[in-house]
């Protein structure tokens, strides 16, 4: 179901819904959510089904009852847009989580902080943990692992025929993890590995490492 990284004599698991899991932290990692997203689409027009606002939700309590971290850290994009019907159910959806949640702020997260400070939610430009380093954008920095998000990695798998899939990844290079987007209509941004690059495939029931 899983798959297992080991960087830095550090575990840390790899889960179908696109979120990460430390294992030495306790600290599950899920990036690009976009809350809101549908509501704001539903809103000006788009025919986006009701039930994929309950669907990021229900991914949320999947995988925290999974793994029962006693950190969450969201690495940006939490919120799509400004506050929405979405915003009560995410009050609501905290009310009933232990974790501390931790946001790492993203490009969409306009929110006021205040709003996220009433709730809890502690919020900070990037979190340093030994030898990696978490950002919302993908960032080089000496001496550090870095995990991010913000690009909505996905590959291109070529079937039979001219059938083609394209899903969602996590997508490690030398010193660098990019998160898939978690959230339902996240969209896609294909990648092309180079070199020593890994590609893990999310699906509904697995990841699956396409190098292997």
């Amino acid at each position: 179901m899983t798959k297992t990284l080991s960087l830095y004599n550090n575990t840390f698991f790899l889960h179908p819904t696109g979120a990460m899991f430390w294992e030495e932290e306790d600290l599950l990692v899920i990036s690009d959510v976009h809350l809101g997203k549908v509501s704001h689409f539903r809103k000006f027009g788009s025919a986006v089904p009701q039930k994929a606002i309950a669907g990021n939700f229900q991914k949320m309590n999947e995988v925290i009852a999974f793994f029962e971290p006693s950190k969450i850290a969201f690495l940006g994009d939490l919120f799509h847009s400004s506050l929405n019907k979405e915003w009560l159910l995410f009050e609501n959806w905290l009310e009933n989580i232990s974790a501390e949640v931790i946001l790492v702020e993203g490009n969409h997260d306009i929110i006021s902080p205040l709003k996220y400070e009433a709730l809890g939610v502690f919020l900070t430009p990037e979190i340093i943990l030994k030898n990696f380093l978490f950002t919302h954008h993908p960032e080089e920095r000496y001496g550090y692992f870095n995990f991010s998000g913000h690009i909505h990695p996905g590959v291109k798998i070529n079937g039979l025929g001219r059938q083609q899939l394209k899903l969602s990844c996590f997508f490690k290079s030398k010193d660098q993890l990019i998160l898939p987007a978690f959230g339902e209509f996240t969209g896609k941004h294909i990648l092309i590995p180079q070199g020593d690059d890994e590609v893990y495939v999310v699906t509904k029931e697995e990841v699956i490492c396409l190098n292997h």
